[in-house]
């Protein structure tokens, strides 16, 4: 059986050079429509270049929408036409047959996620150098490379931060323990938001620590109440999520910002801000670590902006800690593993990781835009390029009737107790992850749901006498 081969011009990579040609052989109709392309390594052997570079074309043709890959059965052809976007809005695969999960906060869906890392792995796989770095040991921060890309990456999204300060991690995660675990001892005291992220509830848990929660309202984190738990006792350490409070959408004012800066200096505690749920740079304010450098550490991670599942942050470092928290690394894992900072590294110099970005964020935008539209009469609260949004329930329902009610319609949300830091009481709230639905048409399918179910509420058993 013969096998379609491609005419390639001689200029350029190699990888560029096939992708271009079955554009070619799909425009003139050479190849058709349903037609699957050979087999990665038949191919290579017949072009007489490696399989990396035939999987690297052939993740370039699906990015330009030429072509579709189908899990193990091949890839083939789309059409005769480009596709004007990508299958952006392709269903993923739910947790559960049937459910459309909102619990988790994951950014929205979209191929480039594993094409852009299918690119990366296709073009470390030709280099030898890159491959022998690789699986050899590194510096526990990171190389000065990595370190440098990074940093340029953040700068161009707007955080500015130099090489230098930047200690590579193993997601936002990871960077919350490692700050705890180097600038905390077990039984001190650190002070979050009353509702936040229960990464920092958990992590605090595993060091051993007190986590104390501090009062907020639209204006983020209250700073009076804060300055009178220093007056008592300053904690070691202030947890704070400046732009988007997870999970109630709340910002930090810039009076809020410049007091937090005033009270850490004053107290001499530190402050862990966490910049990984991404918004764009108009709908920042100004960063902890331009306010007060000398005492804020800065979480960032890819888990929000390309793909949860890469797991490769950076930590920002005030001067003098460098080797503190490069410590802490090593303690852990010795290092992270180059490999993946590779890859992460060349998926955010491409350019299809800006087009991701720029899709997301609008994206995103319309999933606020759609989740208002059904729960605006609840007055739900999220940011307009957030991920998350945040429901108070009306009186009388109770969080945990409201969740119940809507698994059984095939829809999953969280409650409030997992955000409340130590006894905290929780309110009647939930938490709906617009990015975890497949669709727009999944999320608005959850979203009916969510309405019809808090207009018609379950009846709450009586369980006692």
């Amino acid at each position: 059986m013969t096998i379609w081969i491609p005419r390639l011009d001689e200029q350029g990579p190699r990888y560029r050079a096939i992708g271009e040609a079955i554009a070619r052989a799909i425009q003139s109709g050479e190849l058709a429509p349903g037609q699957r392309l050979p087999p990665q390594r038949r191919l290579a052997d017949a072009l007489g270049v490696t399989v990396g570079t035939v999987s690297r074309a052939y993740a370039e043709a699906e990015r330009r929408g030429w072509v579709s890959a189908r899990v193990g059965s091949g890839t083939y052809v789309r059409g005769s036409e480009p596709a004007a976007e990508s299958p952006f809005l392709a269903a993923a695969p739910q947790a559960e047959e049937g459910l459309i999960d909102l619990s988790l906060s994951l950014p929205p869906p979209h191929p480039l996620r594993a094409s852009l890392l299918g690119a990366a792995l296709a073009g470390i796989a030709e280099e030898r150098a890159v491959l022998e770095r690789a699986v050899a040991y590194q510096p526990e921060r990171g190389l000065a490379a990595h370190r440098e890309r990074l940093a340029a990456w953040m700068t161009r999204l707007g955080m500015p931060v130099t090489p230098e300060a930047l200690v590579i991690t193993q997601g936002g995660q990871h960077g919350i323990d490692l700050t705890l675990r180097a600038l905390t001892r077990p039984g001190e005291r650190i002070a979050a938001d009353a509702l936040t992220y229960p990464g920092l509830i958990g992590a605090a848990r595993q060091a051993h620590l007190k986590p104390l929660g501090v009062p907020l309202d639209d204006a983020g984190m209250d700073m009076e109440a804060l300055a009178r738990l220093c007056a008592q006792q300053p904690p070691r350490l202030v947890y704070v999520t400046p732009d988007q409070n997870n999970p109630t959408g709340a910002v930090l004012s810039e009076a809020q910002r410049e007091r937090l800066a005033e009270l850490a200096r004053r107290h001499e505690f530190w402050i862990l801000e966490d910049g990984v749920q991404y918004l764009p740079e108009a709908e920042r304010g100004t960063p902890l670590y331009r306010l007060a450098p000398e005492r804020t550490l800065f979480a960032f991670s890819t888990a929000k902006v390309l793909a949860g599942g890469l797991r490769i942050g950076a930590l920002r470092v005030p001067e003098g800690l460098q080797e503190q928290l490069g410590a802490a690394v090593r303690a852990q894992s010795w290092m992270v593993p180059p490999l993946m900072v590779e890859a992460v590294c060349r998926c955010v110099e491409s350019a299809d990781a800006g087009r991701l970005l720029s899709w997301q964020l609008d994206e995103q935008a319309e999933r606020q835009r759609l989740a208002r539209e059904w729960l605006g009469d609840y007055a739900p609260s999220g940011r307009p390029h957030g991920n998350n949004l945040w429901l108070t329930l009306p009186e009388g329902l109770r969080a945990a009737e409201l969740l119940a009610a809507l698994e059984e319609r095939g829809v999953r949300l969280t409650g409030p107790e997992p955000f409340c830091v130590g006894s905290e009481p929780a309110p009647q709230a939930v938490r709906l992850c617009l990015g975890g639905a497949g669709s727009r048409e999944a999320l608005a399918q959850a979203l009916r749901a969510v309405k019809e179910t808090l207009q018609a509420p379950p009846p709450i058993p009586w369980r006692t006498l």
